[in-house]
């Protein structure tokens, strides 16, 4: 029985932070990641193909984090993908608008690698799809 990559989006403007979020991923068994620098990145990549979960930072140059959520709950292919919103921004008002424009979990920075392992696993476990 072969199981398929599960794919992942990390769309975040800053190398030092993406390089910390794709190292922890790896740990996931099976799960493929690709790296977008901003929303405008992250938007042409999930054109070309489909993911299984886009992990987003809010504040990011061109497009921020929660145009891209905003963006990716309108597009019929991605409508459905679970969405980590991670940032700095932790007050309550930009987790509510994060959550209401379609993120499916919120962490706030300095992140924990197992926090984030964590919440992928449990949105990408087949009890949550």
């Amino acid at each position: 029985m072969t199981q398929e990559a599960t794919s992942c989006l990390v769309v975040e403007d800053s190398p030092m932070m993406r390089q910390l979020l794709v190292f922890a991923l790896a740990r996931i068994k099976g799960l493929k990641v690709t790296e977008a620098e901003d929303g405008v990145d992250g938007l042409r990549k999930l054109a070309a193909q489909r993911f299984d979960l886009v992990i987003t930072d809010i504040n990011m140059p061109i497009m921020d984090g929660l145009k891209l959520v905003k963006r990716i709950r309108s597009d019929e292919v991605h409508k459905d993908t679970p969405i980590i919103v991670i940032t700095t921004e932790g007050s309550q008002e930009d987790r509510q608008r994060a959550m209401a424009l379609g993120a499916t979990a919120y962490i706030t920075k300095p992140i924990q690698a197992p926090q984030v392992i964590a919440q992928v696993n449990a949105l990408l476990s087949p009890e949550s799809k």
